[in-house]
């Protein structure tokens, strides 16, 4: 069973760490940041709100670093969008580079307008994204994509269709198949570049009935509930494949530990998810693997700790996740109020590149910042 148990104490590793980006009085949400290396750069995208998580009027942001310690000031790649009736929401997907060519995705819904409020206190009575009771679902879920040759030029969005709200941008699997871990749909191509010929998949069974599935925030709750899981919820999928060619799907299970459902088909099927016995305080993470063929983790694993300290787990066999170091774990407080803006270390994601390993997070969701550890200190 998948597990990070250890008989060693938490270590520290030496590393360097940057702020990308600062909350302010006008856009104090900032969360669901992801790295790429492109062109001798680092690029840097998250989502942006004015100040609830998920609100309308999200949008997207991107910054650049020629050597890490310096970054571009951060400017929308998306900015607000209206829809159909309100702002949409916004959220960035993860990267992805090929031949070239740098792809940003991005997810999008927006809220319907029975659960919709406004508040007089924002430019023209600006909507706001309902609280999480009373929201009954979203509209127009999609994903999108957007591309750069050069860095600095971009080509206009694209809707692709596929109704998911990526967790992650596309990871290659040994095959060269492309997969987009999502919550409960984890959709994939053959297409190299990953902006066509998606299919879908997953583990959401027939939750929607007669219904055309999607897969966002919303939905995740719907298919936890239809499926009967035994979890509060199931969804913030991040895969890492073994050599036998088995796909290990985890899962945020918001309980003490991550579920897991697994490919042996490059992606086409998954199996039942069961839970694992890999520790995790109700956050998203990333899987990945090390030149060197070990695998690893970069999560949230003490439970009770407010998604702190960032660790940093290494197997062997991609089973026994024993090895731990701890990445951050330094206080911040939270200088803006907002809805559902908890815990400290949020959602990593991680790239490796020039010999180190990059991983980029938000902190009380409103902070972006980035850590790099070299790989020869592992």
């Amino acid at each position: 069973m998948i597990n990070n148990h250890s008989e060693m104490p938490l270590r520290r590793l030496p590393s360097d760490c940057q702020t990308i980006a600062e909350p302010n009085d006008g856009w104090s949400y900032a969360h669901h940041a992801a790295l790429a290396a492109f062109g001798g750069r680092l690029y840097a995208t998250w989502s942006s709100s004015r100040r609830n998580e998920d609100d309308c009027g999200q949008r997207v942001m991107i910054s650049r670093s020629e050597d890490f310690f310096h970054w571009t000031p951060p400017v929308p790649l998306l900015d607000s969008q209206m829809g159909e009736h309100s702002e949409l929401v916004l959220t960035a997907g993860g990267m992805y580079v090929h031949d070239g060519v740098l792809r940003a995705y991005f997810g999008r819904y927006e809220y319907p307008p029975s659960c919709l409020r406004t508040d007089a206190s924002l430019p023209e009575g600006r909507a706001l994204r309902p609280k999480a009771e009373d929201d009954p679902g979203h509209m127009h879920t999609a994903m999108g994509v957007l591309s750069t040759r050069d860095g600095e030029h971009w080509t206009s969005p694209r809707l692709l269709p596929v109704p998911v709200v990526p967790n992650h941008g596309p990871q290659p699997t040994a095959s060269g198949r492309l997969i987009v871990a999502g919550g409960t749909m984890f959709p994939y191509t053959d297409d190299p570049s990953g902006e066509d010929g998606y299919q879908l998949t997953g583990i959401y069974g027939d939750a929607f009935g007669d219904d055309p599935p999607y897969d966002d925030s919303a939905a995740i709750e719907l298919v936890t509930k239809a499926r009967g899981w035994d979890a509060p919820l199931l969804c913030e999928g991040a895969f890492f494949q073994t050599d036998d060619g088995v796909i290990h799907m985890m899962l945020r299970s918001n309980g003490p530990f991550l579920w897991c459902t697994e490919s042996r088909d490059d992606g086409a099927t998954y199996s039942e998810p069961h839970p694992t016995a890999f520790s995790d305080d109700k956050s998203k993470f990333h899987f990945g693997r090390l030149p060197d063929g070990r695998f690893y983790a970069v999560s949230n694993p003490v439970t009770g700790g407010g998604r702190n300290p960032l660790v940093l787990s290494l197997s062997e066999d991609g089973e026994n996740f024993d090895v731990r170091y701890i990445l951050r774990d330094e206080p911040y407080e939270k200088r803006y109020p907002g809805m559902y803006k908890g815990g400290l270390y949020g959602y990593p994601h991680t790239v490796i590149a020039g010999g180190f390993l990059y991983v980029i997070y938000s902190k009380r969701k409103e902070a972006v910042e980035v850590t790099r550890v070299p790989l020869s200190a592992l």
